[in-house]
């Protein structure tokens, strides 16, 4: 049971990992264009959207094949452990 608990604060670590990088570039974003919204008193809601979406996938684009070595790593030690966990 001990397995279990340990991959599954593993994974949601690796969750919290590869997420980061995109959510935080959409803060950043966001904060700026409620910044710069403020001081010009435009509320246009619309205004957020495709600054963000630029920058995340951008952010995304950046990261991948860093993320992408995390996910593989753990992949590949949760398979060569594998044979202790079905005991």
């Amino acid at each position: 049971m001990d397995y279990f608990i340990g991959i599954a604060k593993q994974a949601l670590f690796l969750a919290l990992i590869l997420t980061a990088p995109p959510v935080l570039i959409a803060l950043v974003v966001g904060l700026i264009i409620s910044i710069v919204q403020a001081t010009t008193q435009i509320q246009e809601q619309t205004l957020t959207f495709v600054p963000k979406l630029v920058a995340v996938v951008f952010a995304i684009i950046i990261t991948a094949e860093l993320l992408t070595g995390q996910l593989l790593s753990f992949t590949r030690w949760l398979f060569d452990n594998f044979a202790q966990y079905v005991k």
